[in-house]
């Protein structure tokens, strides 16, 4: 059943559109090669804990928590199409 002038299934293609962005942004995250002595953001030492714990890591804590923080605060897709957030 289609709402308002959606065609029908058009919910499970907004649904299946997100679902496929998550898992390629969190595929494009995982870990290649081997792990850096250093951030690559930085440039300060990433300690052998941590490269151990995580193969194939490219920053420190800090840059890591920020550049997380950054990807998730830029995504202004709007999949709801509802009224009010395309008037924002």
């Amino acid at each position: 059943m289609a709402g308002g002038w959606s065609r029908d299934g058009a919910v499970q293609d907004q649904i299946d559109a997100s679902v496929d962005e998550g898992v390629q942004r969190a595929r494009s995250q995982l870990a290649r090669g081997e792990s850096a002595r250093y951030c690559e953001e930085c440039g300060s030492a990433i300690p052998e804990e941590r490269r151990k714990a995580i193969p194939g890591v490219q920053f420190c804590v800090a840059c890591q928590s920020a550049l997380e923080k950054k990807q998730t605060s830029s995504s202004g897709i709007n999949r709801r199409g509802s009224k009010d957030s395309q008037l924002r």
